[in-house]
């Protein structure tokens, strides 16, 4: 089965972003996929800011990248574009990174009106980097992620649809794919 590892880059604690990365590493970790997350925020931030690579956890963060089969990238929209904190870890990434890799942007915001975001903004970059496949993304909007009890998420039922038929894609696209996350529809 194939690794995956997400980088989410919501400088918020309390992140809607990270709450729906939980939620997509739940679901493939489920299904048998070795999967794990990092919250960009919690990283050194003097590190970070510094472009100090060879620090210890910036160093770990880029080998486990590396290390994967496929990658998520999660971002809140801001002013039309993903995270700064998403864009200095982006930096710090080796430029062959994301070579050979299926990556899956993950994008969260206030309205609908920056979704293209995904491929004006986000996808370039990725591309840059080297990744394999950039899957198509998944936009879902704030006000359809709510926090649930213990840490847990609920998703609007039109955006959990999307996000499993996005994921669905992402699994088909990744070495060895696994089998479908999406709910049996009659």
């Amino acid at each position: 089965m194939s690794a995956v590892f997400a980088v989410s880059g919501s400088p918020s604690e309390r992140s809607r972003t990270s709450l729906l990365v939980h939620h997509v590493i739940e679901r493939l970790s489920l299904t048998g996929f070795d999967a794990a997350h990092l919250a960009v925020r919690d990283l050194p931030a003097e590190d970070l800011l510094h472009g100090r690579a060879d620090a210890p956890a910036v160093r770990a963060a880029v080998d486990a990248v590396a290390l994967a089969d496929g990658l998520i990238v999660a971002t809140p929209l801001y002013k039309a574009s993903y995270s700064g904190l998403l864009k200095t870890f982006l930096d710090l990434l080796p430029q062959s990174t994301l070579t050979g890799k299926t990556v899956l942007p993950l994008v969260t915001g206030g309205t609908r009106s920056h979704l293209l975001a995904i491929d004006y903004a986000l996808r370039p970059v990725l591309v840059a980097l080297g990744a394999r496949h950039v899957v198509g993304g998944c936009f879902v909007l704030d006000r359809d992620i709510e926090p649930g009890a213990a840490g847990g998420v609920t998703l609007a039922a039109e955006a959990e649809l999307r996000l499993f038929d996005v994921l669905d894609h992402f699994i088909e696209a990744l070495p060895a794919a696994g089998a479908s996350l999406a709910p049996s529809l009659p």
